[in-house]
């Protein structure tokens, strides 16, 4: 009897003929999570199981595994042979020590000379015959033995199953290009997208000295937790208070924002091409602050060609609040460091310009000069 983690996959058995290679891309993904645990991943029908581990490190796994996008749920349990005795010994280790119980069993091996009923009242009946303190209730059950025999003469008996992310594993759909800030949205945002298999670069935009380190360490923060699930390496940084001190000193100080959201989408987007991503994903919610109408929308879009992905778009603050909570930013994203949107905001800005204004102010600048100086602060760090 060994103790093991199984770990179900999600819409990946969807996939049909391209099963498979889904499946070796969350082999990859879950040996990248447990990097630095002793252990084996073996990947067997609709399933892997972790094995050779510190029993010590079970918990660890669990937490680990589930978060990997492509997991649909995962299992303390117990391998054994697929005789009843075996069985039955690994289901009194995992069975509540009193009250009601349930025996549910689900045979993949369908050549097994029992059924699935047949084998559940046969262990329940062993259950009830050593343990006097228990009872079985088939509807409402206070705990379970769950038995899922195998086809190559095991079988794997747990008592629960922990909720997984779900999704497609990453880099499944390509590669994208993160505008992460300091705020709530962009981190959340960035999960989501990872969910749907997506390889998500991250790009912070800063403007040191306006903004101080405490601002940077707190997108480093953000960019580490989110890195759990996304499996993120770097996160890449450029300065902009070049561009900001242009845009205050030349142009129209209701069309800061709005100007300097311009540039980042051109800077993202120069170097999205660079890192091979095929688009851009932002945080950003419709009509939440005055850049985010559909005209400041329109004019960010405008000076780009990839395609931008704003999986907020429609939600409200409450929701992403929510979602920012179960992934863990929420608590670092609202730390009081100022971000560089920030930084010359102006008392009344433009919340529905049209494109000629911007246009006709943004000609006063020279654009690709200060495009070029900005990737040229591009910085790299390791996560």
């Amino acid at each position: 009897m060994e103790q093991v983690v199984i770990v179900r996959y999600s819409e990946i058995h969807l996939k049909g003929k391209n099963r498979s290679y889904f499946e070796r891309l969350l082999t990859v993904n879950l040996e990248r999570s447990l990097k630095g645990l002793r252990h084996e991943l073996h990947r067997t029908s609709g399933r892997y199981l972790v094995e050779k581990f510190d029993e010590n490190r079970a918990e660890e796994i669990v937490r680990r595994v589930s978060r990997v996008f492509g997991v649909h749920s995962c299992s303390k349990g117990l391998l054994v042979e697929n005789d009843l005795d075996s069985i039955f010994f690994a289901a009194k280790t995992v069975a509540p020590k009193e009250g009601s119980f349930k025996v549910e069993t689900h045979r993949a091996d369908k050549k097994y000379p029992m059924t699935s009923m047949e084998i559940n009242a046969a262990i329940g009946g062993r259950l009830l015959s050593a343990n006097k303190n228990l009872r079985v209730d088939v509807h409402e059950p206070e705990g379970y033995v769950y038995i899922d025999v195998r086809e190559n003469g095991t079988a794997l008996v747990f008592g629960s199953f922990f909720e997984g992310a779900g999704g497609m594993p990453v880099s499944s759909s390509g590669k994208g290009l993160l505008m992460i800030s300091g705020g709530i949205d962009s981190p959340v945002a960035g999960y989501m997208m990872a969910k749907r298999g997506l390889t998500v670069e991250l790009l912070h935009f800063h403007s040191y000295p306006y903004t101080n380190e405490g601002a940077k360490e707190k997108v480093v923060k953000l960019s580490k937790i989110l890195s759990e699930s996304t499996l993120t390496s770097k996160l890449h940084t450029v300065s902009v208070t070049h561009i900001q001190e242009e845009i205050h000193k030349k142009c129209a100080a209701e069309l800061n924002v709005t100007l300097l959201r311009r540039f980042m989408f051109r800077i993202a987007e120069r170097l999205a091409r660079k890192f091979n991503a095929k688009c851009l994903i932002t945080g950003e919610s419709l009509g939440q602050v005055a850049s985010q109408t559909v005209e400041g929308i329109t004019s960010s879009n405008s000076v780009v060609t990839l395609p931008v992905l704003r999986p907020l778009i429609g939600f409200d603050k409450d929701e992403i609040i929510l979602r920012a909570r179960k992934l863990g930013t929420y608590e670092t994203s609202v730390i009081p460091y100022e971000d560089c949107c920030t930084v010359f905001l102006p008392e009344h800005p433009a919340i529905r310009p049209t494109l000629s204004f911007i246009e006709e102010e943004e000609s006063k600048l020279n654009v690709e000069e200060l495009v070029e100086e900005a990737v040229s602060t591009l910085e790299i760090i390791e996560l």
